[in-house]
C-alpha cells in the first residue's frame, strides 16, 4: 500500500489486515508511521487497574509532590536501564515475571492483549518474550508512569544503533518496534498526545541534530512529515523505534501511565521477540 500521506492506520486490526498482508514487514519499511487499534482493552480495567497499581504503593503519593520528584516509575525490568549489568538485569527480569502473575489477577492481562495484536501483525511468526540461549527471560513488558515535566525529546531506541549491546541475543534483530498500550492519559477529560513520530528514519547523519537537540530544526528545513499519534485509554499502538520520535512534556498533578514492549523483527526470522 502506499500511504501518500503517511498516517497511522486505525482503528482496528481487521482495518489493518484488509490494508497489508504482512503487516509487521510494511511497519519496519516505515511505509506507515503506526498502527493504532482502538480499544484494544477494556477502558474500565484501565481505570481499576491503576487503582490497584496506587493500593500496592507504585504510584506517587499526590499529597507528598512536593518531596517526590521523580519523573517517572517503572512497574518492570527495563533493559535500557539496567542492561550495563546482565545478571542484575535477568534477576530482576525474574522478579517481573513473578510479580506479572498476581498484579493483573481478576483482571484482562494487558501484556497478553499486546502479544496477541502482536501476533496477529506477523501471522507468519512466532511470538514470544525474548530469552537468551541458557533460557534466561527478559522482562515480558513494562508499566511507564509519567509525572509532571517528564518528556523525551527526539530519539530513537534500538539495542544495535542506540545502546550497542553486543552481549544480549536481541542485538541479531535487523528491525525493533514499540508497542504502548495507553492506561490513562494525564488529562482524563480527552485525547492526549503520546507521541510525535517522524518520517525520517535514523542515519549516522542524523546523530548530530539530536545530540545537539537540533532536529526540530532540521526537520522544518528539510520539511519531514510527522504523524501525531494519540490515544485514549485501551487504545494500543505499534511503530518503528528506528523513526525519530518524541513525547510532549506531561502536565498536571495526574500522570500519563502506559504498559510498553520493545520487539525485534527481521524478515528471515521465524521468531518475533519481545521485551521491555
Amino acid at each position: 500500500m502506499n500511504n501518500s500521506k503517511w498516517e497511522a492506520i486505525e482503528p482496528d486490526i481487521k482495518t489493518i489486515l484488509n490494508l497489508f498482508d504482512d503487516p509487521i514487514h510494511a511497519l519496519s519499511q516505515a511505509k506507515i508511521p503506526a498502527f493504532i487499534i482502538r480499544n484494544a482493552y477494556n477502558p474500565n480495567d484501565c481505570k481499576e487497574l491503576i487503582e490497584r497499581f496506587e493500593h500496592f504503593g507504585f504510584l506517587k503519593d499526590l499529597k507528598n509532590l512536593e518531596t517526590d520528584k521523580r519523573p517517572r516509575i517503572d512497574i518492570g525490568t527495563s533493559l535500557g536501564n539496567l542492561g550495563g549489568n546482565s545478571d542484575r538485569f535477568f534477576k530482576h527480569a525474574k522478579s517481573t515475571h513473578l510479580l506479572f502473575r498476581f498484579l493483573f489477577e481478576g483482571f484482562q492481562n494487558p501484556v497478553h492483549c499486546i502479544y496477541q495484536y502482536l501476533s496477529e501483525l506477523c501471522p507468519k511468526k512466532t511470538v514470544a518474550t525474548a530469552r537468551e540461549d541458557d533460557g534466561s527471560k527478559y522482562g515480558p513488558a513494562i508499566i511507564r508512569i509519567h509525572y509532571d515535566g517528564q518528556r523525551y525529546k527526539p530519539h530513537i531506541d534500538h539495542v544495535v544503533l542506540r545502546e550497542n549491546r553486543l552481549n544480549y541475543s536481541v542485538y541479531k534483530f535487523k528491525h525493533q518496534f514499540a508497542g504502548i498500550l495507553c492506561l490513562q492519559n494525564a488529562d482524563e477529560s480527552g485525547p492526549g498526545a503520546q507521541s510525535r513520530l517522524h518520517e525520517c528514519l535514523w542515519k549516522p547523519d542524523i546523530q548530530p541534530y539530536i545530540t545537539s537537540e537540533t532536529f526540530e530544526d532540521y526537520a522544518k528545513k528539510n520539511r519531514i512529515n510527522f504523524c501525531q499519534v494519540e490515544l485514549e485509554p485501551g487504545d494500543l499502538y505499534f511503530f518503528n523505534t528506528q523513526l525519530i520520535h518524541e513525547v510532549p512534556e506531561i502536565v498536571g498533578t495526574q500522570p500519563r501511565i502506559v504498559m510498553a514492549v520493545f520487539i525485534g523483527y527481521s524478515p528471515e526470522d521465524n521468531e518475533v521477540a519481545v521485551w521491555s
